[in-house]
């Protein structure tokens, strides 16, 4: 993804290159951002929410591996939603300096939370807190082997 800068007497745009979708207020405030983010994710859109990161951003949702990088970032939203139909309904949106907090739920059942550091209007670390299994089985996707639940190797 090209990235391209524009400066008005307004703000600073970054934008994808062609993909007048992926443009963010570099001025933005973390809650605002968070705000945004949640809306490309309830539309599935990958290459929006991918917009969000800085290049090198962590993504670490607490039950899988942390995933580094814009691009990693960006397939593993795509991923997720070709596996599953998520949405994320607000319950709570916390600003404090340059972190929002997110407690959220969704149309399942299922709740967590997310910490986002935002650094210059992008999102530089997430984490999220979730129950994996929750997740699966009201997903109806398959479950892991007791093996692979514990980590160990098969």
């Amino acid at each position: 993804m090209q990235l391209r800068l524009e400066r008005s007497s307004a703000s600073l745009r970054v934008s994808a290159a062609g993909d007048p979708r992926s443009d963010l207020n570099l001025h933005m405030k973390p809650r605002d951002l968070v705000r945004a983010w949640v809306e490309a994710f309830n539309r599935a859109d990958a290459d929006a929410l991918a917009a969000f990161y800085t290049a090198d951003a962590t993504n670490h949702q607490v039950a899988e591996e942390p995933v580094t990088g814009r691009a990693a970032i960006r397939e593993m939203f795509a991923e997720g939603f070709a596996k599953a139909k998520m949405t994320c309904i607000v319950e709570n949106l916390f600003e404090d300096g340059e972190w929002a907090i997110l407690e959220w739920r969704d149309p399942l059942g299922l709740r967590g939370c997310g910490f986002f550091h935002v650094v210059d209007g992008r999102i530089a670390f997430q984490r999220g807190y979730w129950d994996k299994l929750s997740f699966l089985r009201s997903q109806g996707l398959p479950l892991p082997n007791a093996d692979q639940a514990l980590g160990n190797s098969v």
